[in-house]
């Protein structure tokens, strides 16, 4: 869905985190909640995952991402941004699908974390079982 001429969405969830990604023409750097991506995630893998459609589809320098991200913790947020830069790329260029759908990057990871269960200590895990 193209706003304008020169700014593309997408938006990308991930376990409960939700982002909404802008791609504008620029020269590569990557803006979250209104901070430069170093001081929102401050590990360097993450930062490296997030970023992989964008060298895949080679256009890591030619647009500025600006995001918004809400709710989960560093990985889920850092899954639902890269989920929104691969939907936005979409955008830029159809033909970008053939690249992206392989590496997985269209595809939204569903997991969640499943619910604890009454008469258990966890979601699957029992209580301790004493024999005697």
């Amino acid at each position: 869905m193209v706003r304008n001429s020169t700014q593309f969405y997408g938006t990308g969830r991930r376990k409960t985190a939700t982002a909404r990604v802008y791609l504008r023409p620029g020269n590569g750097r990557i803006f979250v909640n209104k901070r430069p991506i170093e001081e929102h995630i401050p590990r360097e893998i993450l930062r490296m995952d997030l970023a992989r459609p964008l060298r895949l589809c080679e256009v890591d320098d030619q647009f500025d991402v600006f995001v918004n991200v809400s709710g989960g913790g560093s990985s889920g947020q850092t899954g639902a941004i890269r989920l929104g830069i691969a939907r936005a790329l979409l955008d830029v260029n159809p033909e970008f699908r053939a690249r992206l759908k392989p590496e997985g990057f269209l595809t939204r990871d569903a997991r969640k974390v499943e619910r604890k269960k009454y008469g258990r200590a966890g979601a699957r895990r029992s209580f301790q079982f004493s024999k005697r």
